[in-house]
């Protein structure tokens, strides 16, 4: 699809937020020039400054690939590289598209192959010729793959070799070369398997691997460092000592030290611990409740409690062979206590390897985290990433926390190779520095890359944008926030944790907000009083607890908003604005068992605005839930997809039986797209995905004013289509590739918000499309009524400023205009006369864009005379403007016909001048209403 298609004249602008930052993944600068400085956030691209963080320029925009998991630059700063696909294993680890390389700084770049392998963990430069690389790539997140490993190229990425291929659920993490012996190379092997309910992020594939002919033939190291079932590791050399290198190892072997089991776990609960003392007629007695709250999130799905029993009672089963369900399932549960992390040391180029720490290092961090990095300055200063940073300047034997002012989740850090007291670490929360070794730091957080899930907006002027932030909470901005210019703080957080839905109360403009933070923890503002109360129902007595997903959803209801709904795998209502709830549903997933992940959740809710209780449910699992009657009776309407996690159903605000849903193949690696429509409430579904590209659907819009229009957000941007989705056209123009998560549309100002999960909030104005009709469309030239034109009547008058650059007053008339065809156009202004007072040239794109035009007849000159020396000869010329001919000249308050002719065809509007309504002031000369 052409990237911008007809529709690229209408342009999106940035509203931030800047302050909160965003999830940093890599941090590097040229050896010869580290005040070049470049960082990559997970989904916010690749950014570079050259002046300490006080300015930044985005270099990896409208890429195929908006995930980055790994940079490199050569030593000269002339070349990078980007490894695509965030390595961290994250809910929202976007996959990539393989290597990119760029050899002019990142104005230009180019796919340099290894497409498929999904996630880059790192890569590395030969230092003796940096068109050797290496590469560290972990392969798909959700499902099996070869393309993983250490890859290697010798020459810039023109051919690749597969050096070490570990399998199809084992990758790489990360490699390391030694700066004196270049041929010593490490690899860190990784072992991980993730589902859409469960995270295994461990195994016995896991390990180091070490190389001493430049990646030929590799040996798995095993003197000293644990074997078994290890999860992600990290590697560290640095230049201050050849033959150092340490690891950073999320051991999950059993810890022979792990003296309490269930230490506070109530009575009553069955854990496994509990469930691996029982014997066979112990096993009988459970409660089947009890049991099968067990099974669901520990033993496989196709085996149930029933088998169990039966299998236990006639003596085909025994004990041991439940364990070993467990252990199919996922093998994490049954380790009664692992040893957890650990740092280990290397002084012999990887021959033989020491624990650094005799004490316990405790759950550090593991999948999310896990990087190790080394001063180029000292061999024993040495920091890991993880909830917090922890350093240790001797070595590994002694740890403490590192930067505890800074926001936690710690993904990189970059020592600076010529001066040991900076050093630049990243986070959840963004980018710091310190220049005193670490006595203090500073938040360099002047860049949108916030990742937002959730998108909402008030009825205020202006109007606030609300939404949900991964790890930075809920935030609360003005619509018309400038990047750059306005007050960071215009954003505020009113909300923690990891923000996720939230929702408006219509009355008062919006003064009441619902927020939540992951897996349900929902509560509600009321800014006007500074009051606040939880909004999570009970869990119902006797039943299941409730089961939220990470992102749980919460409705106002339309009909009334002291009504809300919030979802579990159960429908609650409320009628006091969340306050006491009551269950209007079962469980009405498919209830499939969980791992370790929370499974079989309600994922979305929608009302119908004609029905009150006539109510929509879309489930993680799959599953399209419909109730007709306040949850009497509910149906299941699924798409013919029924498998995919639903990530929208909107009910249409056009027709009471129609609804749409969209759904994700994110967690299958699958990125077809899947929108639907049902014109009978989900009783039968058509496809409406048309020629979307293979992206994943995220969200559906409809317009609030023209029933033509629908909106998607996409995991690559936002399209918009005109037929009900046969067609669909990209609204690409100035937002950034990356995953849009939520849009909705301001239902007064025709702004349509988009929450971006990498680059934060942007907002574009939609009312142009209202009026780009189908018989608009079939004309060659059509131009759009132009906007009023606010005239100061002493616009000429002005006085211009003494310090400032001679420069005349602006006056413009804005508007709309559509061609079929590129070109130049001539553009005249006629007044009532029929003259000509304007006649200017406008380049045209194709398709629908906003025009400018000058209405100043004659720009400011010289005096040709001293005005001074004037001697007047009557007092009409003793009051005269001594200066007329030399000021600028405007045109002037009236009604103007406006042409414009391309190609020989001709299309006009109306052009008005009005003068400035009582109080209106004016900047710059002149304004355009809308």
């Amino acid at each position: 699809m052409e990237r911008e298609g007809f529709l690229g004249g209408l342009a999106w602008r940035s509203v931030g937020p800047e302050i909160q930052g965003g999830r940093v993944v890599a941090i590097t600068a040229p050896a010869r020039d580290p005040e070049k400085l470049y960082v990559a956030y997970a989904t916010g691209g690749l950014w570079r400054s050259e002046d300490r963080g006080i300015s930044w320029t985005p270099l990896f925009e409208d890429q195929s690939s908006f995930g980055i998991g790994a940079v490199a630059v050569s030593s000269d700063g002339k070349t990078l590289w980007v490894g695509s696909g965030e390595a961290n294993s994250q809910r929202t680890s976007y996959q990539g598209t393989g290597v990119f390389k760029s050899a002019d700084e990142g104005k230009t770049w180019q796919n340099v192959g290894l497409v498929d392998t999904n996630h880059i963990g790192r890569i590395k430069l030969d230092p003796r010729n940096e068109n050797v690389a290496y590469v560290a790539a972990i392969g798909h997140l959700y499902t099996h793959n070869d393309m993983r490993g250490i890859f290697k190229t010798a020459d810039g990425g023109k051919t690749w070799q597969q050096i070490l291929k570990l399998g199809p659920t084992t990758g790489a993490i990360d490699v390391e070369i030694d700066p004196g012996r270049p041929d010593t190379v490490y690899a860190a092997a990784w072992e991980r398997e993730r589902r859409a309910w469960d995270f295994r992020d461990m195994g016995r594939g896991s390990g180091v691997f070490r190389s001493t002919d430049a990646g030929k033939t590799w040996q798995k190291v095993s003197d000293g460092l644990p074997q078994g079932a290890l999860g992600r590791i990290g590697l560290a050399t640095t230049p201050s000592k050849s033959g150092v290198v340490y690891a950073f190892v999320d051991n999950f072997n059993p810890n022979p030290d792990e003296l309490f089991e269930d230490e506070y776990i109530r009575p009553g609960t069955l854990t496994v611990r509990r469930f691996l003392k029982l014997d066979e007629e112990l096993f009988l007695k459970l409660d089947t409740n009890l049991l099968d709250r067990f099974f669901r999130q520990y033993m496989p799905q196709d085996f149930t409690v029933a088998n169990a029993i039966e299998g236990v009672k006639s003596g085909s089963l025994k004990m041991a062979d439940l364990y070993e369900k467990i252990a199919q399932r996922n093998p994490n549960p049954l380790r009664l206590g692992y040893v957890e992390h650990e740092i280990y040391r290397s002084d012999d180029f990887g021959r033989t390897w020491k624990r650094s720490h005799e004490y316990r290092f405790g759950n550090h961090g593991g999948y999310y985290w896990g990087k190790i990095r080394v001063s180029p300055h000292n061999p024993n200063d040495v920091m890991t990433t993880g909830v917090p940073l922890l350093r240790s300047r001797n070595g590994g034997k002694t740890w403490a926390r590192e930067a505890p002012q800074a926001h936690v989740d710690f993904h990189d850090v970059w020592y600076d190779p010529r001066n040991p007291k900076r050093i630049l670490v990243g986070n959840d929360g963004g980018l710091y520095e310190t220049g005193d070794d670490g006595e203090h730091w500073r938040h360099l957080n002047n860049v949108s890359v916030g990742q937002f899930t959730t998108i909402a907006v008030d009825m205020k002027t202006p109007y606030n944008i609300y939404g949900g932030l991964q790890d930075n909470g809920t935030m609360k901005g003005p619509s018309n926030y400038n990047p750059g210019r306005s007050p960071l703080h215009q954003w505020q957080a009113i909300g923690g944790g990891d923000g996720s839905w939230v929702a408006l109360d219509p009355r008062n403009g919006g003064d009441v907000v619902y927020i939540a933070s992951q897996f349900g923890a929902h509560s509600a503002i009321d800014q006007a009083s500074g009051q606040r109360w939880s909004t999570r129902p009970p869990n119902p007595r006797g039943e299941d607890p409730n089961r939220f997903n990470w992102v749980s959803p919460f409705i106002v209801s339309p009909h009334h908003p002291d009504v809300v709904y919030v979802g579990s795998q159960r429908v609650w209502r409320s009628l006091d604005m969340g306050k006491k709830w009551t269950a209007i549903s079962g469980d009405i997933t498919r209830n499939k068992p969980n791992g370790d992940v929370p499974f079989s959740t309600l994922k979305v809710l929608d009302e119908s605005p004609f029905k009150f209780g006539l109510l929509y449910a879309g489930c993680d699992d799959g599953r399209v839930m419909m109730t007709p009657d306040m949850g009497e009776t509910w149906l299941d309407v699924s798409t013919p997809e029924p498998e995919k996690w639903v990530s929208r159903v909107i009910a249409s605000k056009w027709d009471a039986n129609t609804v749409y849903v969209t759904q994700s193949g994110y967690r299958d690696d699958d990125y077809r797209p899947y929108v639907w429509k049902s014109t009978d409430r989900g009783k039968t579904w058509t496809s409406i995905a048309g020629d979307l590209p293979h992206e994943f659907v995220n969200v559906i819009r409809e317009d609030p004013v023209d029933k033509r229009l629908l909106y998607v957000g996409t995991g690559m941007g936002v399209f918009v289509s005109f037929d009900g989705g046969n067609h669909w056209e990209p609204l690409f123009t100035g937002l950034p590739r990356c995953a849009v998560h939520d849009i909705v549309i301001h239902p007064r100002d025709l702004d349509l918000v988009a929450g971006t999960h990498g680059r934060s909030v942007y907002v574009v104005k939609i009312k142009p499309l209202h009026e780009l009709t189908d018989e608009v469309r079939e004309e060659p030239l059509h131009l759009f009524a132009a906007s009023d034109v606010r005239r100061d009547p002493n616009l000429e008058m002005r006085r211009r400023t003494p310090y400032a650059e001679p420069e005349d007053p602006r006056l413009t008339a804005t508007g709309w205009v559509w061609t079929q065809t590129a070109g130049k156009a001539t553009v005249r202004v006629v007044d009532g006369d029929k003259k000509v007072v304007i006649e200017t040239q406008l380049d045209l794109r194709k398709g629908l864009q906003q025009y400018e035009i000058d209405l100043k007849l004659r720009s400011s000159s010289a005096p040709t005379e001293d005005p001074r020396k004037r001697k007047p000869k009557t007092l009409e010329e003793a009051l005269s403007d001594a200066f007329s001919q030399t000021r600028p000249e405007y045109l002037k308050i009236g009604s103007y016909s406006m042409e414009f002719e391309l190609s020989g065809v001709k299309s006009t509007t109306t052009l008005k001048l009005a003068a400035p309504e009582p109080g209106q002031g004016f900047g710059r000369g002149g304004d355009a209403d809308g």
